[in-house]
Parts: C-alpha cells; structure tokens; sequence
C-alpha cells in the first residue's frame, strides 16, 4: 500500500471533512457508513482508518470545527450587545437560528447522535457533548468571572439550559406555526432576564 505525501493526507483529510459534513447532516450519524464517507473522495474504505479511527471520531472532528465556526460568529454578535441580558439575547438568537437554518446541526439535535456516539466512540457521549457545548461553555464562564451571570450555578448547568432553551425549536409544529415566534422570543427573553445578576438589569 503506498504511503501519502503530506500535501496528499491533508487533502483527503479536508475532504472527508467535508463530505462527512454533508452526509451526517443529511442521513445522521447511524446512516451514514465508511463506503458512504470514501466514496466521494476517492479512497478504499480500509484506508479511511489512515485517517480517522472510525466515523465516530470524523464527526466529533466535524462538528468541533462547527462549534468554533459557531463561536467565531457569536463572539463578533456579543461585542456588540451593551449588557449581558442583550448579550444572552443574542446567543441564544443566533444558536436558535442555527438549529432552524444549519442542516448539521438540526441533524444532531433532531437525531440525538450524541447519544450514540457513547457505544461507537471511545470518547464517547461525554466528549461529544463537550463539543456541542464548545461555544458556549468559554462565554458563560466569562459572564460567571466579570460576575455578570448568577455565580451559584454551575457553568455546565448555565450552557445546557441556554441549549435546552434553543430546543424550543424542535417543537414548531405542535406549538404552531402562528404560535411559534413569540413562544421563542418569550422564553428568550426570561431566560436571559432570570440568568444576570440583579445589578446588571437594565
């Protein structure tokens, strides 16, 4: 079996990237197999294990690299917010619409592949979950330090109930279609009204 050069390993490693993107956002984790992810690039499955150890592993890559995306755009939204209960806002408005509008991660939600990532992947559930939260754990801990969020609440707890707010999403259809935006926007605004500390209301 002949070896890659360097050049040749990074862009088959890009493009298994990107076509995994592509795939696991349109058929899931569970799906979506090695021969799926080869295909496209051109390479034996048996070779894809030269570059990931299974796809397990690809999606975690892939969807570490969402998350920083994710954060880069947050970050930019958040210095122009002028308090934190905006700054909230805003996170949460900007995740929100991911999730309507990003195909990859409406799939992860949708089809809980984070919890199959505990029987396939050596990292498992836990290593998953810390990459949905990538982007979000870094602000909250931020907001915790400048004392500009409630201090009694564990960081994790903070960025699962800013995650689990953003799930309202997945529920369009049985709140309703007319029923549905100001359902958002309410619980938008109560989350990030009831997270700031009392002097930080404005």
């Amino acid at each position: 079996m002949r070896g890659f050069s360097d050049e040749e390993r990074e862009r088959i490693r890009e493009q298994l990237i990107e076509h995994g993107r592509t795939l696991f956002a349109r058929y899931g984790l569970e799906k979506t197999t090695i021969s799926d992810l080869t295909e496209p690039v051109g390479i034996a499955t048996s070779t894809f294990y030269r570059f990931f150890d299974s796809k397990e592993e690809l999606y975690v890559r892939i969807l570490q690299r969402e998350g920083e995306e994710i954060e880069r755009r947050l970050r930019a939204e958040l210095d122009a917010a002028p308090d934190t209960a905006a700054s909230i806002r805003t996170l949460l408005e900007v995740v929100t619409e991911e999730i309507e509008t990003n195909p990859l991660i409406r799939s992860v939600v949708r089809n809980d592949d984070l919890e199959r990532l505990a029987a396939g992947y050596e990292g498992g559930y836990e290593e998953g979950r810390e990459q949905s939260f990538s982007y979000l754990l870094p602000i909250v801990r931020s907001w915790i330090e400048a004392g500009e969020v409630r201090e009694d609440v564990d960081p994790e707890v903070i960025a699962s109930t800013l995650r689990a707010t953003t799930m309202v999403t997945l529920h369009q259809d049985e709140i309703g279609e007319d029923l549905y935006p100001e359902t958002r926007d309410l619980l938008i605004d109560l989350v990030a009204e009831g997270l700031v500390e009392d002097d930080d209301r404005g």
